[in-house]
């Protein structure tokens, strides 16, 4: 297991705070990334920064002071407690997603009781969505071919994805790519030209590291933090302060990760990157790029690490790495979506915008429980409304744990 440095300590102090408003529905905790005026967003601009054509930075909407407030509000009311569970509901059979469900279809259980839910959003509300993209000198060997790089493969269909997925002006999304650290290319924006002009700028760039630290990328996606600009060749500048999902109020959110799944060197372990998504209340769906992988290199690959020259992971690395993304995906509520050729992740990415574009909303009150304890969640619909949960004909896809504060 790897030591925690001070700074982690902190970075987990955060999760156990933010849980006490795990839901941003009417949770007071609050962002503090102000939105930076014009002339500092041109000293903070990195080497490389995408500009529009005439020196301009593309028209970027902040989000709105009710989602992500100002920096004067940073108290966070312990009382104000509210643990949030994004849901989808489908038929076990066919596969189906059952829309048009209210309030009155649901019920959420803690350790088996049931609470009331004092907080529900319908799929029609507003989304949130962080695109967290390895960007490693791996991902380009991953698939790809001797014409381009690997990293095209998946570059291509997701800036496609997200400019299409964002419905101006209520969607928001960002685009964060990670090697051995992660860097917010551009936070919360509802510009779908913002977003193309970030993922130009990865395809113009390079890889400047063959290092993957996944976990530590989680971390600051989720709770937030000071971005690194290294994932981009030959830019040492730090990044501003990235707000994270957890501290996004008032709306649905998801996060879409697209990865191997290696994690070489973060400074947090597994476990603590699977509590922080446990207490984040942040669906997770994941795009597992490992399968590709094997395709080209399956039969190098060592039982242990040291493929090709001792500088790739090898076969059992791979495998626990998928290992890990399920679970990710399985815990937050997500849905984990291998791929193996290159032609599929258009069809995933269509069917993580569906999941998506039908997924509720709830939040109940836990109480004052400062255990320190993880507690299981459990989400029962009642699709037809005769008073009986239809546990047998559906399938309720939901987070399964919150950790309690301790003390």
């Amino acid at each position: 297991m790897k030591a925690f440095t001070a700074r982690r300590h902190i970075a987990l102090g955060i999760v156990f705070t933010f849980l006490l408003a795990a839901c941003p529905f009417t949770a007071t905790a609050q962002s503090r990334r102000q939105q930076p005026a014009p002339s500092q967003q041109k000293k903070n601009r990195r080497d490389g920064q995408p500009q529009q054509q005439g020196g301009n930075q593309p028209n970027q909407e902040p989000l709105p002071p009710d989602v992500v407030g100002s920096p004067q509000d940073e108290v966070i009311s312990v009382r104000s407690t509210l643990v949030n569970v994004d849901a989808v509901v489908y038929n076990k059979k066919t596969r189906q997603i059952i829309t048009g469900l209210k309030r009155e279809n649901f019920a959420i259980f803690e350790d088996g009781v049931q609470k009331e839910i004092t907080n529900f959003s319908t799929p029609e509300a507003p989304i949130t969505v962080a695109l967290v993209l390895e960007y490693s000198k791996l991902s380009d060997r991953v698939g790809g071919d001797m014409f381009e790089p690997g990293r095209y493969e998946v570059l291509k269909p997701a800036a496609m994805f997200l400019t299409q997925f964002i419905q101006p002006p209520n969607d928001y999304a960002s685009v964060i790519a990670y090697d051995s650290r992660a860097t917010p290319l551009t936070d919360f924006t509802n510009d779908p030209n913002r977003i193309n002009t970030v993922i130009s700028l990865l395809f113009r760039s390079y890889p400047a590291s063959s290092e993957a630290n996944l976990f530590d990328a989680m971390n600051l996606v989720l709770m937030g933090g000071r971005g690194d600009a290294v994932v981009l060749d030959n830019s040492k500048e730090r990044t501003a302060e990235y707000a994270g999902l957890a501290s996004v109020q008032g709306r649905r959110k998801a996060m879409i990760l697209i990865c191997t799944g290696i994690d070489t060197f973060s400074k947090i372990n597994y476990g603590n990157a699977r509590k922080i998504a446990q207490n984040a209340g942040v669906p997770i769906y994941i795009i597992g790029t490992g399968n590709l992988f094997f395709k080209k290199y399956g039969d190098q690959l060592p039982a242990e690490d040291g493929l090709l020259g001792s500088t790739q992971p090898g076969r059992m690395t791979f495998l626990q790495a998928q290992n890990a993304l399920k679970t990710f995906a399985k815990e937050t509520g997500g849905a984990y979506f291998p791929v193996t050729f290159d032609g599929e992740l258009g069809g995933v990415l269509s069917s993580i915008n569906a999941l998506l574009r039908n997924q509720y909303s709830l939040g109940y009150n836990p109480g004052d429980v400062r255990d320190g304890k993880q507690h299981k969640i459990v989400v029962r619909v009642d699709v037809n409304g005769d008073g009986q949960y239809d546990d047998k004909e559906f399938i309720v896809n939901s987070r399964q744990f919150y950790n309690a504060p301790k003390g």
